[in-house]
């Protein structure tokens, strides 16, 4: 009896030695080519982004091509990210292809492996992959996506930055912390410039409301300008409701923002770290921004890990299939067009996130819930059927 104790403890310690072989064997497979995979990608669309930006400098001959290789090479991690989920999904289905056709998968489930089982490695280098991503790449990615959009507004766009969004007119909401209880001051310029550093504007209109939203005071004034943590209206004059105008001259509003800050919000989120996001969103909330599209992108990238690992699945439910039943080609394609489909839900709830129609939650989350569905369900026909 102890002797066949002795056999069983045997072959379960070589049937786990075996297990932990084998997993880090296809987590090896899987990780190198992925990370092919995204580099080909990565390196593909930062040619077709290069071949952009030669044209467009093509009419400026004092542009050096230096100056659009450095742009295209900071756009490289921004690209990078992009395409993850692309190279996680073809990576996983040329491995598990491979590994499927050398017929090394087919025999690991013939020893009693579960797809289940050598999935959970590659699932996991997947998870880090997109969490890597997430914390280090993606704060890399936005200082130099910043950067790039600094030289590319300064030698390639003929418009005044950012801050020319709607004709160089601005409107915010804000918090009037001058008001006891605190309301609500809504500031509108109809001309706003920089100018030495400084954020001019010109025909400013400011409507000061209680904590009820009702009128208070309405403040005109020719020009003023953004100071240190307070708006500065020159020449302004007050018309309370059912009173005549009263030139007052200048008018101090204590605000939150910066020029940098002002500037940040008009420009693309993928400018603002990750780490960054939360509390620019709540800074935005606070003087009167939109923080839809902030918050979209927060929620993509706190997504992302996630996806990473949704697409991993996906590429394992595709080509994991025996060759000898016929059908390989149609089923990578099947794959490929799957993850294609993904892209395009993902778009299209990006687009009804940015125009409010969803919440920014849901839009980021959805796409990556149901490719999570679309693998589990493969995988458990794969396994079970």
């Amino acid at each position: 009896m102890s002797m066949h104790l002795t056999r069983g403890s045997a072959r379960s310690s070589f049937g786990g030695g075996v297990s932990v072989t084998l997993s880090i064997y296809i987590a090896r497979q899987f990780t190198f080519s992925v990370l092919a995979m995204i580099a080909a990608f990565t390196g593909m669309v930062s040619l077709f982004d290069t071949i952009d930006l030669l044209r467009r400098v093509a009419t400026r001959p004092n542009v050096p091509t230096s100056l659009v290789m450095e742009i295209a090479g900071l756009h490289v991690p921004y690209y990078m990210i992009m395409i993850l989920p692309f190279g996680v999904l073809i990576g996983g289905i040329v491995c598990f292809w491979r590994l499927t056709r050398t017929s090394e998968l087919i025999v690991a489930r013939a020893a009693g492996i579960s797809a289940w089982q050598f999935l959970a490695a590659p699932l996991a280098c997947a998870l880090l992959i997109g969490g890597v991503t997430t914390a280090a790449i993606s704060p890399l990615s936005s200082s130099m996506y910043r950067q790039a959009e600094t030289l590319d507004e300064i030698y390639l766009r003929t418009g005044g930055g950012p801050l020319t969004l709607n004709g160089g007119a601005l409107w915010l909401r804000q918090v009037d912390h001058s008001l006891v209880p605190h309301g609500v001051a809504i500031l509108h310029a109809s001309n706003v410039h920089m100018d030495g550093g400084v954020l001019q504007l010109g025909g400013v209109s400011v409507y000061r409301l209680d904590d009820h939203d009702d009128l208070l005071v309405r403040i005109e004034a020719p020009h003023g300008h953004l100071g240190h943590h307070e708006w500065v209206l020159d020449a302004a004059s007050t018309i309370r409701p059912d009173h005549l105008p009263v030139t007052v001259g200048d008018i101090t509003l204590p605000t939150d923002l910066t020029v940098d800050r002002v500037q940040e919000s008009f420009a693309s989120p993928d400018t603002l770290s990750v780490w960054m996001l939360p509390g620019f969103i709540s800074l935005l909330d606070r003087s009167g921004f939109s923080s839809i599209r902030h918050r979209l992108h927060f929620q993509s990238l706190l997504a992302l890990p996630i996806l990473a690992g949704t697409m991993a699945l996906v590429s394992a439910g595709f080509s994991m299939r025996p060759t000898r039943r016929g059908g390989v080609a149609r089923m990578i394609g099947s794959g490929v067009s799957a993850g294609f489909l993904l892209f395009m839900v993902s778009k299209i709830a990006e687009q009804f996130g940015d125009s409010g129609a969803l919440p920014p939650i849901l839009a980021a989350w959805a796409p990556t819930g149901a490719g999570l569905c679309l693998a589990v369900a493969l995988l458990l026909h794969l396994e079970d059927g």
